[in-house]
């Protein structure tokens, strides 16, 4: 009888699962599609075929499913930064495939520039301890390839969180949407590379 219940259980959490997968691939789509402030609840029930009061039994609210998106596309990104930072190639070359990674999720990632830019400002004003925790993980993976790097002698001797905070502010305009779109067609600005050999020379001094 437990075997038998437990895999009901188990076919009820994947439904529930599969549900909510639906329900944020819709938000996310119609999210850079009209805008965030444009999009409402039912707009994500019609496009799902299913009643608001379907989409309110998974979420309270559209703030919460803006949420679970953030949530999801930082997690991809934490994701990213993780495997370039256990490659076994030299901390040099792990923090480039950083860089890198994350600048092209972002180009990826503005479908529509003003869409986009709006869902980040939201979260930004409403989920910005999200962001915060995604920031220090994301620190604390830089600074482990930086604590790497001065062991091995590739940088200099120096505080490995300092080191990361400041490598991350000063390629934080690489990973951020709004930035990247002002950027992106400007020939007056660093580019990508630039920026990143800079940084890195920085940590070898």
């Amino acid at each position: 009888m437990k075997l038998v219940a437990d895999a009901a259980e188990n076919t009820i959490e994947l439904a529930r699962q599969e549900n909510v997968t639906r329900i944020l691939d819709a938000g996310e789509r119609l999210f850079r599609h009209y805008g965030y402030s444009k999009t409402t609840v039912a707009d994500i029930a019609r496009d799902l075929g299913m009643s608001p009061a379907n989409v309110y039994r998974f979420f309270a609210s559209k703030v919460e499913i803006h949420q679970a998106i953030c949530g999801r596309m930082l997690a991809a990104s934490y994701q990213m930064a993780y495997d370039a930072c256990h490659l076994q190639i030299s901390a040099s070359d792990r923090l480039r495939r950083f860089v890198q990674g994350q600048y092209q999720m972002t180009v990826d990632t503005m479908l529509d520039q003003e869409k986009v830019h709006e869902m980040v400002v939201v979260a930004i004003e409403r989920d910005w301890h999200v962001i915060e925790k995604h920031v220090d993980s994301i620190h604390e993976l830089l600074a482990d390839v930086i604590r790497e790097g001065i062991a091995a002698g590739e940088f200099a001797e120096q505080d490995a969180d300092v080191a990361s905070r400041c490598f991350g502010a000063a390629t934080v305009t690489l990973c951020h949407p709004q930035m990247v779109a002002q950027c992106l067609a400007k020939t007056n600005r660093a580019t990508v590379d630039e920026l990143v050999e800079f940084s890195i020379r920085a940590l070898k001094k």
